[in-house]
């Protein structure tokens, strides 16, 4: 059975791994003071929203999922052609309704596929199956990760949606955002009142940094620290930590919203290193998507990982 991976653009993963895996992106437009970015996870578009240096001005941008019905075009033109069964993996219902969006999707194209196929004289029966990381950006990539590992061993749907179903349920996904007034602005404006203008105020002016998590769809501070750079190191010093504990997938992901090249020279950044390459734990580097910064502000860092339930302890 031919089996492939569909991802929504949100969901930061580097262009290399996409490519070798032949994921589909299922693109998210975003509009910013009249300019119009296509989401796709292309690194062009991304290096074009960075360049541009949008910066505050992006907390009002309206980021606009793909329709239903281009979810299902997407699908009908190409996937249910080249594929048995298509797994679509997507950030979590509870920040985006994407995952709504695939959803409804998957049943006007499961209405439609035989059709294309006896067009194309592609035999036998089309799946797809809908599978919410139930994170956000890097945090997303585990579950991914593995839905690629589970397609090498030549794992069946049944087993490949139990495992994929288990690591979403187990994926950590830890926010340390640079700018707190822009990340409160971006929660207004999605009458999200997480963060307090008060927070928002206090944390910059003493330049204290929140580290946010998410887990299981819900979203919140686990802990705080005074400045970025502090806040870098006691976050990839805890991720190896997990690491070197052991993890129920062998990948740790990243991103950064901005250039790459920022990521080696933060504290605990080659702590981190060193604990994967010890423990034979792939470390995966993308930046993050254009969606991924408007709503969490450039120059934040996501990681992610998954692991058995565990206490916090930065």
């Amino acid at each position: 059975m031919r089996i492939g991976l569909a991802i929504d653009a949100a969901c930061d993963l580097p262009q290399e791994f996409l490519s070798q895996h032949k994921v589909a992106v299922i693109p998210i437009t975003v509009k910013v003071d009249g300019e119009v970015f296509m989401d796709a996870r292309e690194p062009a578009e991304i290096q074009r929203f960075i360049d541009r240096r949008l910066g505050s001005r992006s907390h009002s941008a309206e980021t606009e999922p793909s329709p239903v019905e281009e979810v299902q075009k997407l699908f009908l033109d190409k996937l249910v052609l080249d594929y048995d069964c298509v797994f679509c993996l997507t950030i979590t219902a509870t920040r985006s309704p994407i995952n709504e969006h695939v959803n409804r999707a998957s049943f006007g194209i499961l209405k439609s596929y035989r059709q294309v196929r006896e067009k194309a004289q592609v035999p036998g029966p089309f799946m797809m199956r809908v599978v919410d990381t139930r994170n956000v950006f890097a945090g997303s990539g585990p579950a991914i990760f593995e839905a690629a590992r589970l397609i090498e061993a030549n794992a069946t749907p049944a087993e490949m949606r139990e495992r994929l179903t288990y690591i979403a349920n187990n994926s950590y996904g830890y926010l340390l955002p640079r700018d707190l007034y822009y990340l409160r602005a971006r929660a207004m404006k999605k009458n999200d009142r997480s963060v307090s203008l008060f927070s928002a105020m206090l944390g910059s002016a003493l330049d204290i940094k929140p580290l946010l998590r998410c887990y299981r769809g819900e979203t919140g501070p686990v802990g705080k620290v005074r400045g970025f750079d502090h806040g870098a190191e006691t976050l990839f010093t805890y991720a190896a930590r997990r690491v070197r504990a052991g993890l129920l997938v062998p990948v740790v992901c990243l991103s950064y919203g901005g250039d790459l090249a920022v990521l080696p020279g933060l504290p605990g950044y080659a702590e981190l290193r060193t604990a994967c390459e010890e423990s034979g734990v792939t470390l995966l580097e993308a930046p993050m998507s254009i969606t991924g910064m408007v709503n969490v502000g450039e120059g934040t860092v996501v990681l992610g990982f998954a692991a058995e339930e565990h206490a916090v302890d930065f």
